[in-house]
């Protein structure tokens, strides 16, 4: 059976780890390796630099395979990135979030709707950039941001990007996952910064949302000595930007709090990303009854953190080493800033404003 890696790199491959295995069998696979192994030391930082030194070129996995310790080493696919791909995909979004934004205005206004769509897509960019750079930081592979397309009030569905191979350590696992929420926060903030420095006004409108204010919009509001009852649409979409802030990082599964809390506290992140769904659901149904709202997001986020929380997170390389302190505490700070960012009742439609 022919194998993707030659007989020489895996030669160099096991060179490097005799000093802290024995390796006593070799499995070929159609793409790679399988090696048997006997620890012969603890695991140390020499170890984990060479096994992350090997995820640059190789898909690498370490553990059990029939009560036996083995290393799996395959070639990892290359792909040629398809480019155009989201750069279609960039500019259909554009295209969608200015004629959307357009409708912000009391007459259809293609300008606002332009300075509409360049704002969401800062605050929503700026988030899938922070993951991007940060993975390539630890030399992970990772596509551009895939921006999403579609009719909504804002004229997207946000904005993804793929993660593909395995994930070095635990911190790689926390910088990817708390810096995509920290960037969209600060850009967030920018643009709600700007948007409530311009003045907006409306005489009439048919139909419209009230948003409900979380505490570090009104914070900030505060800081400008903003007062009025109308906000321009920039600064809707530093609100949206929070808004998806506060999604993305409640702990489940592999949504941005789910890495996060994965990297803190280890494996029994699953515990509470199981129950996550059951306490938004809870938390959504109080909310309803308390605030006389016929329905709630949050019901419905819960449903869809359901399906989220049934997917097991893939673990680290190096799932042994825990964090520094440094990261528990940003990682902490990072959760607080969350709650700053939820508010009850994100918007209701209200008539004949």
């Amino acid at each position: 059976m022919q194998s993707d890696i030659e007989d020489i790199e895996i030669e160099k491959i096991i060179e490097k780890l005799q000093d802290h295995f024995q390796v006593y069998h070799i499995d070929k696979l159609p793409d790679g390796y399988r090696l048997y192994l006997q620890a012969k030391r603890t695991l140390d930082d020499e170890l984990k630099a060479q096994l992350t030194s090997l995820t640059a070129k190789y898909d690498v996995r370490m553990g059990y395979y029939y009560g036996e310790l083995v290393l799996e080493i395959r070639r990892r696919a290359e792909k040629k990135e398809k480019v155009w791909i989201n750069i279609v995909l960039l500019i259909a979004t554009f295209v969608t979030t200015t004629i959307m934004g357009s409708f912000f205005y009391q007459e259809f206004n293609i300008f606002g709707g332009l300075m509409f769509s360049f704002a969401i897509m800062f605050v929503l960019g700026s988030h899938e950039m922070g993951h991007y750079f940060a993975a390539k930081r630890w030399g992970m592979k990772t596509s551009l941001p895939y921006f999403i397309p579609f009719p909504t009030i804002i004229g997207t569905l946000g904005a993804v990007i793929r993660h593909k191979g395995p994930i070095p350590n635990r911190r790689a696992l926390f910088d990817v996952g708390v810096s995509g929420p920290l960037v969209g926060i600060v850009a967030s903030c920018i643009v709600i910064v700007i948007g409530l420095n311009i003045p907006f006004q409306l005489e009439s409108y048919e139909e419209g949302l009230i948003l409900g204010t979380p505490i570090l919009f009104e914070l900030l509001a505060k800081l400008v000595n903003f007062d009025g009852e109308v906000i321009h649409p920039i600064a809707f979409a530093g609100w949206v930007g929070l808004f998806v802030t506060f999604l993305n990082l409640i702990p489940v599964g592999q949504l941005d709090g789910g890495h996060i809390l994965r990297a803190v506290i280890g494996k029994k992140a699953a515990i509470i990303s199981r129950f996550m769904p059951l306490v938004l659901i809870v938390l959504g149904s109080a909310i309803s009854y308390i605030y006389k709202v016929s329905d709630s997001i949050w019901i419905f986020w819960g449903l869809i953190t359901l399906f989220f929380s049934l997917q097991p997170h893939p673990d680290p390389i190096d799932d042994k080493t825990p964090l520094d302190a440094k990261r528990v505490l940003l990682g902490i700070i990072t959760f607080i800033l969350a709650l700053l960012c939820f508010t009850p009742v994100p918007f209701q439609i209200a008539k004949n404003l």
